[in-house]
């Protein structure tokens, strides 16, 4: 067996029109095509790919302790994205990337899961951090209020 690639992250919820809005409005995925499952949901797709499937259940589940502690995109664009955040007023936490000068933007969607945005763009912050051998990040935090 040879595993060829991650193909998506499933994510069950009561609040089908909130996610929905988090990663197609916010992040800008495309909704899509989906099978009918017989199960209410929604596909969400980066260029071709459906990589977030919502299952829409009648409650979001408690997860007190997530075993996945978050799942990530490249991402380009990021003094646009940190401009659309700040804009929609959604909190989010930005690390800069020791030894390899790489942006991280975690965020939370509406029911609590952590994204991270991983940017590869360079700029003096980023040129030093890549300079940088230790593990310390500089960590900047925005919230709505």
């Amino acid at each position: 067996m040879k595993l060829k690639r991650l193909d998506h992250v499933n994510i069950r919820t009561g609040d089908l029109a909130g996610l929905t809005a988090f990663y197609g409005g916010l992040l800008g995925l495309d909704k899509g095509a989906r099978p009918p499952f017989g199960v209410g949901g929604v596909w969400l797709y980066l260029g071709d790919q459906a990589v977030v499937h919502l299952i829409e259940v009648d409650s979001t589940p408690d997860a007190p302790t997530p075993r996945v502690e978050h799942f990530a995109f490249m991402a380009e664009g990021l003094e646009e994205t940190k401009a659309r955040l700040d804009g929609a007023g959604q909190a989010f936490r930005e690390v800069l990337v020791p030894g390899y000068g790489w942006t991280q933007i975690f965020l939370r969607d509406p029911d609590g899961n952590n994204v991270e945005l991983t940017f590869t763009e360079t700029g003096e912050a980023r040129e030093e951090a890549r300079r940088r051998p230790s593990f310390e990040t500089r960590t900047f935090v925005r919230s709505s209020g």
